[in-house]
């Protein structure tokens, strides 16, 4: 017994056959009524001779009554009875014609005919009254269910509110709901069967139905077209109303969605900014010891009078500073960009002069390079930010200094496109892997080939990127063993207008 489910039918047998001796003693009740009306009737019209006429007309209208009142059955007993109550008290008075057994015929036929067409009418409207009232409760059960999951805290999973909700709004005897996104399962109520199981494989193998003998329902969650979970109910309600149940679930699981993504979102933007803070904090605070420093081994330095080893340390000194001097500016800078409240100073440029003074500000680092210089065309020029794009190429070039082989060629070049300029930097190094290729612009993320054969901190390309999307650009990089890497930023033509905030 503990596999099977226990039908709904079955369920309330007892009360139907508890409640079928009222009925009896309603329907006798009913009948007795009827009866003294035909009997009124009959006895009115034999007593007095002028209601004669009308008294079949009489009896006929409470035939009606009693099927439209009361149904067929009962309208039956009295269509018999006033058929038979005039012939009695007729065959009582000697005097009297009797009745002919067609003319009886004929009346009897008319009264159940009568008392057929009324008690179906009366049924029909009220199956109609019946399920008109059973709509308007469903609409009633519906309504509040969806006031309900409209006030629901979606701070947390809304799926064991939705089970407790809907077995208790619509007197369920058991639900469970399944969400494929968390693969959380949701019970309420008793299931004799594994519910888990139950509702997986309704999910899996796509099962919509309505099974009467044991009461069971099976819904399919969906988004649109998108199985996103579904439900399994157990009890006394109708196809259309379980439709609707199952679109109220599968929206409020697609609003708590949205909400954890909006407040990961929100809380992302937090963290970002708070770490954009402190960066600009730190930076600023290691600005003056790094000048205290860099400024004590400048003054030992043009001492003199220093022996080699001596030489050697303050020389280590004020490399190492200059280092965590050009950190701290990259820091600086991340936070300044990452802030949003740069305003740009755009104008128009020509492409050379930008190039030319990324040359001239890596100077030192490009002494045991080659550069080559690529223009689409002679005078070609961009709307931009000076200083953002210098220091876009900036870091771009830097970072081919540092991973490009000794004594090749670095190759800076600028395409013109129908609505962008193409920047590009070439260069000879190791490859990037393609896993790498997307997160490398990410701050703070190296590759692991490259991390071994240069130093460096991860922010400069992030910066670069940062700096092309204040242009409304963007940033890629293309790399080859054979054909070398490069690294692109697309600048649109037209200036991107932005204030500060």
């Amino acid at each position: 017994m503990s596999g099977l489910t226990i039908p709904v039918r079955s369920a309330f047998a007892g009360s139907r056959s508890r409640g079928a001796q009222p009925h009896l003693v309603r329907m006798t009740l009913e009948c007795a009524a009827a009866l003294a009306a035909v009997c009124l009737a009959a006895g009115l019209a034999h007593w007095l001779a002028w209601l004669a006429p009308v008294a079949p007309l009489v009896c006929a209208a409470i035939v009606v009554a009693a099927a439209v009142r009361c149904g067929f059955a009962q309208a039956a007993v009295v269509a018999f009875a006033a058929v038979a109550v005039p012939v009695a008290m007729a065959a009582r008075q000697p005097a009297a014609q009797p009745v002919g057994i067609l003319v009886t015929g004929i009346e009897l036929t008319t009264f159940l005919l009568a008392a057929l067409a009324a008690a179906k009418i009366s049924a029909r409207a009220a199956a109609k009254a019946r399920e008109a009232k059973a709509w308007e409760g469903q609409m009633r059960d519906l309504y509040e269910f969806t006031r309900r999951t409209l006030e629901m805290n979606l701070h947390v999973e809304p799926g064991p509110q939705l089970a407790e909700l809907a077995q208790e709004i619509f007197a369920l005897e058991a639900v469970v709901l399944f969400d494929a996104d968390l693969h959380e399962t949701y019970e309420a109520g008793y299931w004799a069967l594994d519910p888990r199981e139950l509702a997986r494989n309704v999910y899996y193998f796509e099962t919509c139905d309505d099974d009467a003998a044991t009461g069971i329902s099976r819904r399919v969650l969906r988004l649109g077209s998108v199985p996103i979970g579904s439900m399994v109910l157990r009890g006394a309600t109708s196809p259309l109303t379980n439709d609707a149940i199952a679109s109220l679930v599968a929206t409020t699981f697609d609003r708590y969605r949205a909400f954890a993504n909006e407040s990961q979102v929100e809380t992302d933007r937090r963290t970002e900014q708070l770490r954009s803070t402190v960066l600009d904090s730190l930076a600023h605070a290691y600005k003056t010891p790094l000048t205290a420093i860099r400024a004590a081994s400048s003054g030992l330095s043009e001492m003199g009078r220093l022996s080699p080893s001596q030489t050697e340390l303050v020389s280590l000194i004020d490399e190492q500073a200059g280092v965590l001097n050009e950190l701290t500016t990259e820091l600086l800078t991340t936070a300044t960009l990452d802030a949003e409240k740069v305003a740009l100073d755009t104008a128009p440029i020509t492409v050379k002069e930008l190039i030319d003074d990324v040359v001239s500000g890596l100077k030192e680092r490009l002494a045991s390079m080659k550069v080559a210089i690529h223009l689409d065309e002679d005078g070609l020029a961009v709307c931009c930010d000076r200083k953002l794009m210098v220091m876009l190429l900036t870091q771009y070039v830097d970072n081919a200094c540092k991973y490009s082989h000794y004594g090749s060629t670095i190759t800076i070049g600028a395409d013109r496109g129908r609505a962008e300029t193409v920047f590009s930097v070439h260069s000879y190094g190791p490859e990037i892997p393609p896993a790498d290729r997307e997160r490398i612009f990410d701050r703070f993320y190296r590759s692991s080939h490259s991390s071994q054969s240069a130093s460096g901190t991860g922010i400069g390309l992030a910066v670069a990127r940062r700096a092309a999307q204040l242009h409304g650009g963007h940033v890629w990089v293309a790399s080859d063993e054979a054909k070398g890497t490069t690294f692109f930023a697309a600048i649109p033509t037209a200036p991107v207008q932005r204030s500060s905030k």
